[in-house]
């Protein structure tokens, strides 16, 4: 049969509407999927910490009481405040030094800025606990500096155990990632702004307070705000050297762990959330306010040599340097001091963990395998995540609605997601109106599945706008020229879109594997017994009083990641030439 060439074009047509038609819902359905998990993941076992908060130790509901009994106790209701100032010290000490080193690093022109950058990175790679302990051996009753460094010089005793260690310990862990936000912020610079400063003859000083600061203020908002919630939140360092100085974190962990009061855990949870909450509220609001402020024709600033300025800078790296390589070598000599202070004589006897209890080498290992299983469906879920809400045209309701549910993870501390997950996975089924409702999801708790699920959830915000920044950089077009081609949208992102941001794909990946090697606060409520974790053994090691084994493990995860890193480093070079040769044409 002949068709009339009017009659195929219909037909044409109408099956190239048909397909665009089919593809959006399709789309539609992957975006209702993205938040269908991201409710059953985050917000599902919140409503449920809200829900245990509000009853008592029979089920029955109590309102607010427990709250009142929290804020009534004075050493729960002093907890909030001594967070409140271990908080707001580190935020201010870290974004000072993470501001003069990234400025050092973008500003000027002092030599091996890659050496200082990367060094700066170690801090990230150990967890918290690893602070906490060096501190101990450094400035503990019986420290290298406190007894003046086998007495080559007076000792001097800087009371350690309380608010002074837990800032500097803090201090340590949050200086790179404000270091980092500002060295963003610190490029990102229109050089004309400097130009006409230069040419209304203002001075250096002047200068700086009236174009340098302006220029990055949303990014030492964001900073400022990181700093504070990372600092609120953490649980590693206060843990070791808090002494009696109880925080919000800590007061959880003894909740839960030290006396099983899980409802007076969750009141206390709840109560940590709220001020890390409010911090990411008004960092989303400064950040929103940036993107609008962005110059479309901003020429990038290059440093002028300046041999006085270079000097100092480069002293100052030198001795943030100096201070990152003693700190973590004082951690390699103490896990191989034989007996601290008095024998120390090197070996490797801390390393045997058999004779410790804690876990020994399969904690390792098991870290190993979450982090990597971590690595691997984070990056999955999250990039794809990102690309369904960034690249989907229409739609503008339910992409805003997945976009607020993929940031909201950022304000929820690691003993928050972990405490949330016992009550909503560990729960068999629920009653609703009258009838039980069983739960689909128990099937994961106490497995490895719920372990990587935490770290997946806990950095998933990081690497959602991660990717979404990748993804802002690729042209609309793509995927308008795909339509326009008959070209399902799912080939365009596997030809096009992954492979153009295969960078960020990787250092989502590389991301997600060191946090989660690294990470105490969200697993220490949620391993079994059958996979122990090295970042749980040391916390079970050093309330066993085995500091040096402890060390040791912490060691041991600084090692691996290094390790990973530079293995990643290695491997993916061939890959960057391939996958990014369209950059050198």
């Amino acid at each position: 049969m002949i068709f009339p060439r009017a009659a195929i074009h219909e037909i044409i047509s109408f099956s190239g509407a048909d397909r665009l038609d089919a593809e959006k819902w399709l789309r539609k359905i992957l975006i209702l999927l993205v938040c269908f998990w991201l409710v059953v993941v985050v917000i599902l076992p919140v409503l449920q910490l809200v829900f245990k908060s509000l009853t008592d130790a029979k089920g029955n509901f109590v309102g607010l009481a427990n709250f009142f009994y929290n804020f009534n106790t004075p050493a729960l209701s002093n907890s909030l405040k001594n967070s409140l100032f271990v908080s707001v010290m580190t935020m201010l000490i870290s974004v000072a030094l993470g501001f003069l080193y990234a400025y050092a690093l973008t500003r000027t022109n002092i030599p091996y800025k890659g050496f200082f950058r990367g060094l700066a990175m170690i801090p990230l790679f150990a967890p918290t606990l690893l602070n906490g302990i060096t501190l101990v051996y450094l400035f503990g009753r019986q420290g290298l500096i406190t007894k003046g460094f086998f007495g080559t010089f007076p000792g001097f005793d800087i009371g350690l155990y309380g608010p002074v260690g837990i800032i500097i310990s803090e201090v340590i862990y949050n200086f790179p990632q404000a270091m980092l936000i500002l060295s963003i912020s610190l490029r990102m610079t229109d050089v004309r702004l400097y130009e006409a400063s230069h040419s209304l003859s203002a001075s250096k000083l002047r200068t700086f307070f009236t174009v340098t600061l302006p220029g990055i203020k949303y990014g030492l908002i964001s900073s400022v705000f990181v700093c504070f919630i990372l600092a609120f939140t953490d649980f590693g360092a206060p843990k070791v050297i808090g002494g009696n100085y109880n925080i919000l974190a800590t007061d959880i962990y003894k909740q839960v762990i030290g006396q099983q009061n899980f409802i007076m855990g969750s009141v206390v949870s709840l109560v940590l959330l709220i001020p890390a909450v409010i911090a990411f509220i008004v960092d989303r609001i400064a950040q929103h306010k940036q993107v609008a402020l962005i110059a479309a024709r901003s020429v990038p600033l290059t440093p002028e040599p300046d041999k006085l300025k270079d000097s100092l800078f480069l002293i100052y790296c030198g001795i943030i340097a100096f201070l990152i390589i003693g700190f973590f070598a004082t951690s390699v000599f103490a896990s191989l001091a034989k007996v601290w202070p008095y024998d120390l004589t090197l070996g490797l006897s801390h390393y045997n963990f058999k004779r410790m209890g804690g876990s020994g080498y399969p904690a390792i290992f098991n870290s190993i395998r979450m982090s990597f299983y971590s690595a691997v469906a984070g990056t999955a879920i999250t990039f794809i995540s990102a690309y369904l809400v960034e690249k989907s045209r229409g739609m503008k309701t339910l992409r805003q609605g997945a976009y607020f549910l993929s940031i909201l993870p950022l304000a929820l501390p690691g003993l928050v997601i972990g405490l949330a997950y016992i009550f909503f996975f560990n729960a068999p089924g629920w009653n609703l109106l009258g009838f039980n409702i069983p739960n689909p999801f128990n099937f994961i708790y106490a497995t490895m599945g719920i372990l990587v699920l935490s770290n997946v959830v806990h950095f998933y915000t990081v690497s959602f706008l991660t990717a979404t920044a990748a993804l802002k950089q690729l042209d609309h077009e793509f995927e308008t020229v795909s339509e326009s081609m008959g070209v399902p949208f799912y080939k365009t992102f596997l030809r096009v879109t992954a492979p153009v941001c295969v960078p960020a794909i990787l250092e989502i990946g590389m991301y997600y594997f060191v946090n989660s090697m690294a990470t105490v606060s969200a697993v220490i409520f949620l391993y079994s017994a059958d996979i122990p974790l090295a970042s749980v053994a040391v916390a079970n090691m050093d309330d066993a009083g085995d500091i040096a084994p402890a060390c040791a493990m912490s060691v041991l995860i600084v090692l691996t990641n290094v390790v990973v890193r530079i293995l990643y480093a290695i491997l993916t070079k061939g890959i960057y030439r391939k996958t990014q040769a369209w950059t050198l044409r």
